[in-house]
């Protein structure tokens, strides 16, 4: 989309050496940040090295349940009361089930079901995660694995994941917990794969309170994202002793080229693992990894060989490499009959000691409706019951609570400088700015705008567009995440026009003309980018503000100088961007967020976000969006709008109830004037606050 700028400029025009004429940018579909992306991830991976010997690989091992646990936020130190109830069950012919929930947090509720065999003794025990298959536990599919253990002695425990299920936001089954419902979880630094991680380690402890147990004797298996969590809980539970993941097996470089559920995404995993690492977590234990022919790459055999000829050496290196099998299937993504009979041939070895591993017949197996293995029925579940944002929502306020800012302009300045610290070095992922830009100009035929074209960092190019003042003229930058078009065209740009601002608009990576035209999934317009980064440790939020900062440094290198007064407005999601770049960037004199989020906090999953805006453990290690705003004082601080989590316009009441607790900060310095909160998002209202 071409942007024309008509407005007639009367005051002096910067000289500029003459040049060729401004281009529009042209879109790449995303081409040069997924390259990039790719690129940062081939030299983080290659990092990781395979050991050498067993020490090397217990000190390795000691390093990566470390940095796991901290991606993951941490377990709870004292685990919960269980008060497992049963709340029906049906007999069948040779097992029967049972409907239970489980208490694996504090008021956090687990559905599950058991499959208890009509055998007496102690038994082996598996349990099952399910996957993404739209019934969850209940789902056809899931079923399936589930009577077919029990016919073969095994007592089955299936639970449904977090969000899934019947632990959905809504009532019904089919729900899926990723993409923006997942994804509320991550400003409070508890990101869903470490919950699940934590749950299925609950289910095991479930598993080792019942007398029909042998607690010495329990496995895991599950499919697609089941699979997925089988990897995780198996590597990080040693008392699981047989681990089979499902259609879930690749490397993690393949993982880069396609969209991925939030429950699969460890913040930062690329710097201190791969697929192989968290496999190798397995051994000694039984490893049994299938794989399909037709699957996604990130799933393929090739993409899964790679990483088990890392993870067999490690079976060697303990002295057991029988203990490690892997098992090819021409079939489809799937958990089907032929994958079946290969798991309960594993789980007879390895959980029974009995045979050499090899596939043991299904028995004749019928499915039941989903709804009657519910354990609440239709909509009879509690309105009370805890949902994921509900989870997340709570958090984030025990942790606000906990977050208290200081009384004096002393003690904050030396707070502030750590949260800084904190925002650019732990949640954004370290600074990247000491490469060259590399600073390209060129004019436009009436010389009145240019466009300069700086590499923030190796492997990505942007451009920003300036309409040209006297050299002294204050510098104003419009961002906004649909792109510069948008930006231009957006009536605050013309009132900074009108005031005699030198308007600059900035294409940010994989935004607008640079956006991956795939990116998309439901309710998150970049779902794969953000996420992608994540696994980097950048998220996108933090790339965002380094390419404001790293415009400023292009303005800097290619005239001399940057303005002494520079204002920065975001529009929607990217009034985040505009506050956190203020706040690292001392040359930014003013910031306005317009109708932009006002709260991380959101009991209902986000409408009308940026997954990009959402870095994983912001609000847990620095704050809450006000706070992020108060690292802006005493400069000037416009928040005119302001939206909820759910997309929903806040009242004036609203927005200052929400950011009124950043006002005592602008009191410390004796600069309240420049804490301006309001509701109205009028143009000539804003661009007045702004620049008074």
């Amino acid at each position: 989309m071409k942007y024309l700028v008509t407005v007639c400029l009367a005051a002096a025009v910067t000289f500029l050496p003459a040049m060729s004429q401004a281009q529009p940018l042209e879109p790449d579909n995303g081409r040069q940040f997924i390259e990039f992306v790719r690129a940062r991830g081939a030299e983080l991976l290659a990092q990781h090295r395979a050991p050498a010997n067993l020490e090397e690989w217990n000190e390795q091992l000691t390093e990566l349940r470390e940095r796991l646990l901290e991606s993951w936020g941490g377990f709870p130190s004292e685990a919960c009361p269980l008060a497992p109830k049963k709340l029906g069950e049906l007999s069948r012919d040779g097992y029967r089930i049972e409907k239970i929930i489980l208490q694996t947090r504090p008021g956090i509720w687990m559905t599950a079901n058991t499959y208890v065999p009509d055998k007496p003794g102690k038994l082996p025990a598996v349990l099952c995660v399910h996957g993404h298959w739209r019934g969850a536990k209940q789902d056809p599919v899931v079923q399936s694995r589930c009577i077919g253990l029990a016919k073969h002695g095994f007592f089955v425990l299936v639970v449904d994941a977090f969000g899934a299920g019947e632990r959905a936001v809504g009532k019904a089954l089919g729900e899926y917990h990723g993409e923006m419902t997942g994804a509320t979880l991550l400003p409070v630094g508890l990101p869903l794969s470490g919950l699940q991680v934590y749950e299925n380690r609950r289910a095991v402890d479930y598993l080792v309170s019942r007398p029909e147990v042998d607690a010495e004797r329990i496995g895991i298996t599950g499919a697609s994202g089941g699979g997925n969590q089988s990897e995780y809980a198996g590597g990080w539970d040693d008392r699981l002793k047989a681990v089979v993941p499902v259609c879930s097996v690749g490397t993690a470089r393949a993982a880069l080229q396609v969209a991925a559920c939030m429950c699969e995404i460890v913040p930062g995993k690329l710097r201190f693992m791969d697929e192989w690492n968290v496999l190798a977590m397995s051994a000694p234990r039984g490893l049994l990894v299938l794989n399909a022919t037709r699957d996604g790459i990130q799933f393929s055999v090739a993409e899964s060989r790679k990483s088990l000829a890392v993870v067999g050496p490690v079976y060697r290196l303990h002295g057991q490499p029988a203990q490690m099998r892997h098992a090819v299937f021409e079939s489809n993504h799937a958990y089907n009959q032929e994958m079946r009979e290969t798991m309960y041939g594993w789980m007879t070895q390895q959980l029974k000691g009995i045979g050499d591993g090899s596939p043991l017949a299904e028995p004749q197996i019928t499915t039941e409706d989903p709804e009657t293995l519910r354990c609440f029925p239709g909509d009879s579940r509690p309105d009370d019951f805890v949902t994921i944002p509900q989870f997340a929502a709570a958090t984030a306020r025990h942790m606000l609570r906990e977050n208290r800012p200081a009384e004096h302009q002393g003690d904050w300045k030396k707070q502030a400088e750590k949260m800084r610290a904190v925002l650019q070095e732990t949640v954004f992922g370290g600074d990247a700015s000491a490469s060259p830009l590399n600073v390209r100009s060129t004019r436009a035929a009436d010389a009145k705008s240019r466009i300069l074209r700086f590499d923030p960092e190796p492997g990505l190019t942007l451009a920003l567009h300036q309409e040209l003042r006297q050299t002294t003229a204050p510098l104003a930058i419009v961002l906004d995440l649909e792109g510069t078009a948008k930006a231009a065209a957006h009536p605050i740009a013309d009132e900074l026009r009108r005031a005699g601002r030198s308007l600059v608009t900035l294409e940010l990576r994989a935004t607008g003309q640079l956006a991956y035209d795939r990116d998309q999934i439901l309710r998150a317009p970049d779902h794969n980018t953000a996420e992608w980064s994540m696994l980097l440790g950048r998220p996108l939020l933090g790339q965002w503000v380094l390419d404001v900062r790293r415009c400023l440094d292009a303005l800097n290198e290619q005239d001399g100088r940057v303005p002494n007064d520079i204002a920065v407005v975001g529009i929607g999601p990217a009034g985040l961007v505009a506050l956190c770049s203020a706040a690292i960037d001392s040359r930014i004199t003013r910031v306005a967020a317009v109708n932009t989020l006002a709260s991380y906090v959101s009991e209902v999953p986000y409408e009308a976000q940026r997954m990009g805006i959402l870095a994983p453990g912001i609000l847990r290690d620095v704050g809450d969006i006000p706070q992020l705003a108060a690292l802006v004082a005493p400069r000037r601080v416009v928040i005119a709008g302001g939206v909820s989590g759910g997309g929903m316009a806040l009242t004036a009441q609203q927005i200052e109830d929400t950011y009124g607790p950043a006002r005592p900060i602008w009191h410390l310095f004796a600069a309240d004037h420049e804490l301006v909160i309001g509701s109205s998002v009028r143009a000539s209202s804003i661009a007045q606050n702004l620049l008074r």
